[in-house]
């Protein structure tokens, strides 16, 4: 009998908190689903143990993919390791990878079919390298091929370091072995070769049209597999652990009952050092056990204030215009040294070097907190860089939040003059611990980075030694420890991610230089230079270009300017103490032609190492690149915090913003440590009244009580918990979401109405004037009383789920009255809500605010009908836009949200699309169709909040939304058709991976899901009865009604059945384009629709004359004439226009 490979245990974050990893490698003790934290412990040099732990991972992630398609899983044999590790260490050597063109002839005799795929992956660029490697094999059809061929399997790994450009070269040996015995293969992991037949292939019938397949996952984990209708009923789970060093014991834990997420840690809580290792294995009804998972293991840093023998050490007037500094010690390490740990944390940025080689992969650690509250601690192994002898560390520090300029009144120094480093290092032998700790027998010395602010950018004499020289040190001084916690880090610090090479090299019509990287992404350069020395090359970054220069306007105060001095020789410069957002860089004074210059400058990007969780697809290609398009500023803009934008002199964590993106962002990566944290400093800053700051960390100053952007408080814990399921983080936060919603309520008055005071409202509607981004439409008393509903009502589920009774029936009362007062001063008996504008509309429907059905088909008919109005463009702001296709389907209008979605005019999601861009913009028309760039004061082109709608797109075109915390139970139901022909979704949730995908063959609707162990699915799919399927693999065909998929094309009686006709309403709007009369200005289609605002249920006959302002306007005489033609093919049988409406 078949059972799960593996158990998805899961831990509470209180369980954890005394267990927090090792920070070295981004791990968190809050594992989201399958435990994974064996790289906890990070080597601050590549070895083979790391080379091999690449190459297992890379197998696991095939296999993985493989299983998703129903293929059997690849065995890994000695011989094809072999073959694959000859070509690694040829690749290596070259520094160049290459294809054997005989490679068949290194693998053994027998196989039916062979294939080679090769890779290499920069070290630096992130601590998945190994799912970097395979999503370079997933991008490439041939690759991705090989890996998933339906006859192939057994597989060799090879894998090897080139030290010179700090990159691993991978090959995989691919084979079809009938008889792997026969052939004489061995097995790698060492279990013996068994007779094999061919594997097959699960696909398909292939008379029936496959469903869409999206790119499937680099980073997914291996999926459980059961026997259908297999369920858990209980797990055991046994413990290793101990320090380091030390003496361990063993316990084993039974776990009894279904529940796979977040069981609470089964043991006594780790104390500060402490390494555990567990593995799993589970039963069902049957008592069966599953074999034992891999181990994990995490180990604890320093978890109580007394462990800390270090005291921060500065370096005496050294100020932010300064050299950063270096801070060093030396010491040699005895014989006998079986662990070395450093801990360290700084006040700034900083980077630690053992003999000149860096420690971890961070960049910009230890991120940015709340520092007055606390401060994150980073934990690195360094055993196998502390070798017997003399060794220097050395620690530079840049002046990053702490001490460089923040917000656009570029404030210097907001948490402090001095930087300063606290470390301590401890090296455990046989005769005990060893700790050298910083005190006064460290020194400073200035390093060769001559400035470095994370707005104006970083300067480098690299004619000078970069950890500065010995003969240049002097005396540190000793500080109190600081008064702010000393937290593990739970979150995923940023890191670099991935490596993006240039496109082009342009030349302005200055004679300016400009290398173009086709991507907008948030990082720094590497330059590859040699010229002469004491010559400076200057790099300026920009997101855009304005008449073929650099567009800096963007940027406001922020210089964004790096600038190396040469040494003369061969030089690399990678400023690593700052951070540009930017596509264009603008180079000065490089010693070569452009293609050097191409070969030599790579874009790096920085972000936090989140694990992706999501890869969606469709059938129009412009709505696929927006998805990709909010990946991509969910990637830029989450650094440490959520940031509104990554370029210009601002780049803070703004509530509102988070507030609605954050489902997008736990559905498109594994953020949920990421914004675990955020919210703790978010609950520190609150006073007493409720409010909060507008921006977190606070450098604004003061907090506020505002509706969207103080909901934050609520609203991202919940999204959180939806996401995964995990209620520790409402545990964190209920005390501050009801501080909030309590001070909401004094505030609001026994009206229960949120009513003056200041507000954000719909922030940048686009009817706003560029320099007024706050004069919505919307009614801000109306929209805040939506919100009062929505968090009154989350913080009493919070309540609920974590067992308070009292209080969870508190203030389900208050969301009731609320939400009847609501109805009674705003909305009328049919649905109409008070200043009539989409987002009121979008927040009655999405959060079900509307008591009766007749309220809710009058919303959603008029939420139509202004959607209409507006030509299918976006008419609302930041509030509004992300609710407004699924209130549209509650609504009953689900071909109007499609369209919306598809429009392409400006203001539209597809707008900046058709513009070129690659990410999400903080205006719809950040840039003009001209191509100039939007004359408002914010106009960053990397601003993740207009992006939300991409949480739509998964969940309910491509159908693949959670109905559970965490995913435990699915709910499909694509909403096919309606200009969409296909839609997928590939998402890794805590319990396994989940898929979804539809196409359309006419009215033949081909639907594929898989669902992950421990899940069920509701499938509700158009044409077919709704059903509950549990774990596996389920494909279904339905035929789908003419009037589901909009093809039924209704005769067009009046105007509003006119405008729902795309191609008769687009002949209408091509007409009036072309009459170029002024009254319809540079927006025909919208200043058209508008003039019809009254007119919806009017005979479309009316058209002609209501357009043509009924012959008052002259000239539009002809428009009337072209006008009348269409509309007599168009709608034959309207009726006639009354009498006295008649010109």
């Amino acid at each position: 009998m078949r059972t799960p490979a593996r158990f998805p245990l899961a831990l509470t974050a209180a369980a954890l908190a005394a267990a927090a990893p090792l920070a070295a490698a981004s791990a968190t003790p809050v594992p989201q689903g399958p435990v994974v934290v064996a790289a906890a412990v990070a080597s601050p040099t590549p070895d083979s143990a790391e080379g091999e732990a690449y190459a297992a991972t890379i197998l696991g992630r095939v296999n993985e993919l493989r299983a998703g398609m129903g293929r059997a899983p690849l065995v890994r044999y000695v011989q094809l390791d072999a073959a694959a590790q000859a070509q690694s260490e040829q690749m290596a050597a070259d520094g160049a990878v290459s294809h054997r063109p005989n490679f068949a002839n290194s693998y053994p005799a027998g196989s039916s079919s062979s294939a080679e795929i090769v890779a290499v992956q920069a070290k630096a660029d992130g601590a998945d390298v190994a799912g970097q490697i395979v999503d370079q094999w997933m991008a490439s059809e041939e690759d991705r091929a090989k890996m998933t061929a339906a006859d192939a399997n057994a597989v060799g790994i090879g894998i090897a370091y080139n030290a010179s450009t700090d990159s691993w070269y991978v090959t995989q040996s691919l084979a079809a072995y009938p008889d792997a015995a026969a052939s004489g293969l061995t097995r790698t992991d060492g279990a013996p070769t068994a007779p094999q037949e061919p594997s097959a292939s699960a696909s398909p019938d292939p008379t029936t049209p496959a469903a869409p397949e999206p790119s499937a996952p680099e980073t997914v984990e291996e999926v459980p597999a059961a026997p259908a209708g297999w369920t858990q009923a209980r797990a055991e789970v046994e413990i290793t652990r101990g320090l380091p060093a030390g003496a361990t014991t063993t316990e084993t834990v039974a776990l009894d009952g279904p529940s796979q997420l977040f069981r609470p840690w089964p043991s006594a809580p780790l104390a500060s050092r402490e390494r555990a290792a567990w593995r799993v294995r589970v039963a069902g009804p049957d008592g069966v056990l599953s074999p034992w998972s891999a181990p994990a293991v995490v180990e604890t840093g320093l978890l109580e204030r007394s462990d800390w023998t270090a005291r921060p050490i500065t370096a005496p007037g050294n100020a932010r215009t300064d050299a950063a500094p270096v801070l060093v010690r030396r010491l040699t390490v005895p014989a006998g040294v079986s662990a070395a740990r450093l801990h360290l944390t700084a006040a700034g940025v900083y980077e630690a070097f053992i003999d000149g080689v860096k420690v971890g992969r961070h960049e910009l650690a230890p991120g940015w907190t709340e520092y007055a509250d606390r401060l994150l601690v980073q934990t690195h192994d360094v055993t196998a860089a502390l070798t017997p002898g003399e060794h220097e560390i050395a620690v530079v520090l840049g002046n990053g939040w702490y001490r460089g300029n923040l917000t656009w009144q570029m404030r210097e120094c907001v948490y402090g003059q001095a930087l300063w480093l606290l470390a301590q290092l401890e090296l455990t032998g046989e005769g005990g611990t060893d700790v050298v700790a910083t005190d006064e027998t460290w020194a400073w010395r200035p390093s060769n980075v001559t400035a470095n602010d994370l707005y104006n950018g970083q300067s480098t004499d690299l004619r000078l030694p970069a950890l500065g020289e010995a003969g240049a040190e002097a005396p540190v001084e000793v500080l109190p420890l600081p008064g702010a916690a000393l937290e593990p880090t739970v979150l995923p610090l940023p890191t670099v991610i991935g490596q993006v090479a240039p496109v082009e090299v342009v030349t302005t019509p200055s004679g300016r230089r400009i290398l173009d990287f086709g991507q907008n992404l948030t990082g720094h350069i590497r330059l590859a230079v040699r010229g002469q020395a004491g010559a400076v090359v200057t790099l300026r970054h920009a997101e855009v270009l304005e008449d073929g220069e650099l567009g800096t306007r963007p940027l406001r105060r922020a210089e964004a300017t790096d600038r190396a001095i040469l040494s003369g020789g061969d030089d690399v410069f990678a400023p690593t103490l700052t951070q540009h957002g930017f596509r264009y860089v603008e180079v000065n004074g490089f010693p070569g032609d452009d293609d050097a210059l191409l070969a030599a400058a790579a874009a790096r990007v920085v972000s936090a190492g989140m694990e992706r969780a999501a890869w969606f697809d469709c059938s129009s290609e412009p709505v696929a690149r927006l998805v990709e398009n909010t990946r991509w500023s969910t990637i830029d803009n989450f650094i440490t915090v959520p940031t509104d934008c990554p370029q210009r002199d601002e780049r803070l964590g703004w509530t509102g913003d988070i507030g609605v993106f954050a489902p997008t962002a736990l559905s498109l990566y594994d953020a949920a440590a990421f914004l675990a944290s955020w919210t703790t400093d978010l609950a520190a800053a609150q006073t007493p009244d409720g409010a909060v700051p507008v921006v977190i960390p606070d450098v604004l100053g003061g907090t506020r009580l505002t509706c969207a952007w103080g909901d934050a408080v609520a609203l991202v814990p919940w999204a959180v918990y939806e996401a995964s399921g995990d209620a520790a983080v409402l545990a964190a936060s209920v005390d501050a979401m009801a501080r909030f919603v309590d001070g909401v309520e004094r505030a609001a008055g026994p009206s229960r109405l949120w009513r003056g005071g200041f507000q954000f409202g719909d922030w940048l509607d686009p009817d706003a004037p560029p320099q007024n981004p706050g004069a919505a439409k919307a009614d801000p008393d109306v929209v805040a009383t939506a919100y009062f509903a929505r968090s009154a009502g989350i913080t009493a589920r919070a309540c609920a789920i974590l067992g308070q009774t009292e209080r969870a029936a508190r203030y389900e009362a208050l969301a009731a009255a609320v939400r009847a007062a609501y109805l009674d001063a705003y909305v009328t008996a049919d649905g109409l809500i008070l200043s009539d504008c989409a987002t009121v509309y979008a927040q009655a429907l999405a959060w079900d605010l509307l008591d009766t059905p007749r309220r809710v088909a009058g919303a959603g008919r008029r939420l139509a009908d202004l959607v209409r109005l507006r030509s299918f463009r976006i008419s609302t702001g930041f509030v509004g836009t992300p609710l407004v296709p699924a209130a549209l389907v509650k609504g009953g209008q689900a071909a109007t949200a499609a369209r919306l979605v598809l429009e392409r005019g400006c203001p539209s999601w597809l707008y900046p699309v058709t513009m070129g861009a690659t990410t999400i913009w903080e205006r719809w028309d950040s840039m003009l169709p001209d191509g100039s760039i939007n004359p408002g004061e914010m106009t960053s082109f990397n601003h993740y909040a207009l992006g939300a709608v991409t949480q739509w797109l998964i969940s309910d075109l491509a159908g693949l939304d959670l109905a559970a915390p965490g995913g435990a139970a699915l709910r499909v139901a694509p909403q096919v058709g309606h200009g969409f022909t296909s839609a997928g979704v590939v998402r890794r949730l805590p319990l396994g991976v989940a898929r979804a995908s539809w196409r359309l063959d006419g009215d033949l609707l081909t639907a594929s899901v898989e669902v992950p162990v421990g899940a069920t699915a509701e499938l509700v799919l158009p044409g077919a009865e709704p059903e509950v399927v549990g774990h596996g693999l389920h494909e279904r065909t339905a035929r789908v009604p003419a009037e589901v998929l909009g093809t039924d094309r209704r005769e067009v009686l009046t105007v509003r059945d006119l405008i729902d006709d795309a191609p008769s309403w687009e002949r209408v709007v091509e007409a009036v384009s072309a009459c170029g009369h002024p009254v319809y200005g540079d927006d025909p289609a919208g200043a058209l629709a508008r003039s019809l605002a009254h007119d919806l249920d009017s005979t479309a006959r009316i058209l002609p004359g209501a357009a043509t302002t009924y012959g008052f306007i002259p000239g539009l005489e002809g428009l009337r004439d072209r006008l009348a033609g269409i509309i007599a093919e168009a709608a034959p049988r309207a009726a006639e226009v009354p009498a006295h409406l008649r010109s």
